[in-house]
C-alpha cells in the first residue's frame, strides 16, 4: 500500500472563519487535491469526523459549546489513526500537556506559514 498524500482529507475545526480560510488556502497551495472539509465548532467537527473520516485535523481550544481538546479527544477515540494538531492562542501548559496527553501536539496561533508548515511536517511525519 502506498501513501498516497494527493488523497487525503483534512478537518479544520475553529470558530475563526478567518483561521480557517488561512488554513485552508495554505494547504491547498500545497497539497490542492486533499479533500478540507471546516467546523466552526466541537459538536460539527465530530458530527464531521464520523461522517468523513478524515485523516488529519486542525483544532482550535477555545470555542463556543465543547473545548477543542474534549471534541479532539472524542474523535481521536473514533478515529485512533487520525493526526490532530491543536492551533491554539491560549498557551497555557495545561493546554499543551493536554493536546500531547490525547496523542496531538499543540502548535501556537496566530496561524502563519510557519505553524501551518509544522502541523503539515506532522501530519505526513
Amino acid at each position: 500500500m502506498t501513501s498516497d498524500t494527493n488523497l487525503k482529507k483534512l478537518l479544520i475545526v475553529d470558530d475563526s472563519k478567518v483561521s480557517r480560510m488561512i488554513i485552508r488556502a495554505r494547504v491547498q497551495a500545497v497539497y490542492p487535491d486533499w479533500e478540507i472539509l471546516e467546523a466552526s465548532n466541537g459538536t460539527e467537527g465530530i458530527a464531521l469526523s464520523q461522517q468523513h473520516q478524515p485523516d488529519f485535523c486542525t483544532m482550535d481550544i477555545n470555542m463556543p459549546g465543547m473545548l477543542g481538546t474534549e471534541a479532539a479527544e472524542i474523535i481521536l477515540k473514533e478515529i485512533p489513526s487520525i493526526r490532530v494538531v491543536i492551533f491554539s492562542a491560549n498557551i497555557q501548559e495545561s493546554f499543551q500537556d493536554r493536546a500531547l496527553a490525547l496523542g496531538a501536539i499543540f502548535v501556537a496561533k496566530p496561524i502563519t506559514e510557519k505553524s501551518i508548515a509544522e502541523a503539515l511536517r506532522y501530519f505526513l511525519g
